[in-house]
Formats: structure tokens, sequence, C-alpha cells
């Protein structure tokens, strides 16, 4: 149901709110550029630091903009069940084609708890939904038992595979099969997990070459193996470039030496220390992009 090159898109701020135009350029060129998806309010989205209010209206500008040109799933997810309920109902109130949720944070639930969250989450809310297993940023990995085990929901379409295993993305495709799209998490890995079966990746790296994201997803998918490996080789430094520092601190940073938004952070986030700032100037000189 959602496959190609999906832009985790940034919330861009200017002076403490949202910048609605600045996300609705962004958006635009997205589209225009040939990203196949747009998903707002993820991590690359500073979810976390969004009020509710400012979360939902992200959501509503962005499917108000899309409108229906390409897929928007929404990021809803929460440590609180409830609270994922409650997002996910209010992006399907706002028509958003399906829901990202990221695996419960802090909490550190078992993978019996994980079943019964997203279960929950399901039978709530009548929508696509995205799983977004990603270990680092919330202390529990979900097993590719565990993923094979909702995949037998109907409504569950999908995984946002960002464990950093290619192993584990192969064992879910070995599970699930075509009952759920594997879905690359690590930007650097999109090539490799597709070779095991994977039908894309929601990118961070879109966020600043869309065209060329979106060509690498094409070209593996359209069986020019050599085509995609090439990308993926020219991509690579930028894939270390935006990870210098915490996501989404670089991107936002790259996007403003583009001149795309002003690179206004939340705290606890910062803006990028002094010599990975160095760094990443160099490799966006060196991609073309300032």
């Amino acid at each position: 149901m959602f496959t190609g090159s999906l832009v985790a898109i940034v919330t861009p701020f200017r002076k403490g709110k949202v910048d609605e135009r600045a996300l609705a350029d962004l958006i635009e060129w997205q589209i225009a550029k040939g990203t196949n998806g747009i998903v707002p309010c993820g991590t690359t989205g500073e979810s976390a630091t969004l009020s509710h209010d400012e979360h939902n209206r992200v959501i509503e500008l962005t499917v108000e903009v899309v409108n229906r040109r390409v897929p928007v799933i929404a990021g809803t997810g929460s440590n609180s069940t409830e609270e994922a309920i409650a997002l996910t109902k209010h992006a399907k109130q706002a028509g958003a084609d399906g829901a990202l949720l990221i695996t419960p944070y802090y909490n550190k639930p078992t993978q019996e708890g994980l079943y019964r969250h997203y279960k929950a989450v399901a039978e709530a809310v009548d929508l696509p939904l995205v799983l977004y297993n990603i270990p680092g940023r919330t202390g529990v990995n979900m097993l590719p038992a565990t993923i094979a085990r909702l995949a037998a929901i109907t409504t569950i379409v999908g995984v946002k595979e960002g464990s950093g295993s290619v192993q584990q993305a192969s064992d879910i495709v070995q599970l699930c099969g075509d009952r759920l799209t594997v879905l690359a998490g690590d930007d650097s890995l999109t090539l490799p997990m597709m070779a095991v079966g994977g039908q894309g990746v929601i990118t961070v790296t879109a966020n600043i070459v869309p065209a060329e994201m979106a060509g690498l997803v094409k070209a593996f998918a359209d069986g020019r193996v050599a085509d995609a490996r090439r990308i993926h080789f020219n991509l690579s430094p930028l894939f270390a470039a935006l990870f210098f520092e915490t996501n989404p601190i670089p991107v936002k940073e790259a996007l403003g030496m583009m001149g795309k938004i002003d690179p206004e952070l939340r705290l606890p986030l910062c803006p990028m220390a002094q010599d990975t700032r160095g760094k990443l100037t160099r490799a966006l000189k060196d991609a073309g992009l300032i």
C-alpha cells in the first residue's frame, strides 16, 4: 500500500511557532521532485516537542496541501496507548491515508505489551497502520515474531524497520511475506533492505535530495540494480552527514543552508557544534546543494 521514497518531513519553526508557509513549500517541492509519500510528525518532524494542537494542525495542513496527490502517513505514536489512539483518530478525521506509530518509548514494554498496544490502536481506529521499530530511540526492539503476529491484523499494513539490522528485515520479510510492506528506517540501508524484500524507505535524506532518493528506490524496483547501486554510493556521504548529530539537527541545518527554511529547533535539541557544522557544509558543497 505504501511503497517508494516516503519523506519523514521536518517541521519548520519561525520565532517559536510552526512555519506553515515553509512547510507547505517543502511539501510542494517534495511532490514536484517525485517523492512517493509525505510523513509528518515523525521523529524528523520533532513530534516530541509539538503540542497536541500543533501536532494536529501539522497533519491537517499536510493533508490539505498534498490534496490526495501522494499518500500522507501521519506520525501518531506515543508511549501511552490512549494517547496514540487519540492522535490516530484525529489523523483519520483529518484525512490522512495512514498512520505511523513508533513503539512505546521509555516504558520498555514486553513483546506481549507491544502486541497489545498496536492491537488496541488497530481496534480503535479503522486506518492503515505502519509499525515503527527503532530500538536506538525507544529502548525496545520489536522482534520479527511479534511483527508477524501483528501482520495478521488487517489494518496493519507495514513496518518501518529501523533496528539497523538487515538480517532482522530479512526475517520480517520471510515471516510476513506479502501480508506486510517492509520499509527501511535507516537511509543507508535502503538498498540492502530492498535486496531482501523491502519496498522502500521512510527517509530523512529526501528532505534535501528528494529526486535522488526516489530515483534510488525506483531504480531497484525496476530491476536496474547497477543504477540503484550508483545512486546509493553517490548519496552515502549525505547519509552519514545527516547523522553527524542527532536527527533532525543536521537536516534542518542543511535545509537552512539551502534557503528552504529557518533552521530553528526546539530544546532540548540545539544548533550544531561548529566542527560538525563544518563537516556538513563540506558534504553539501560536494553534493552541489549549496
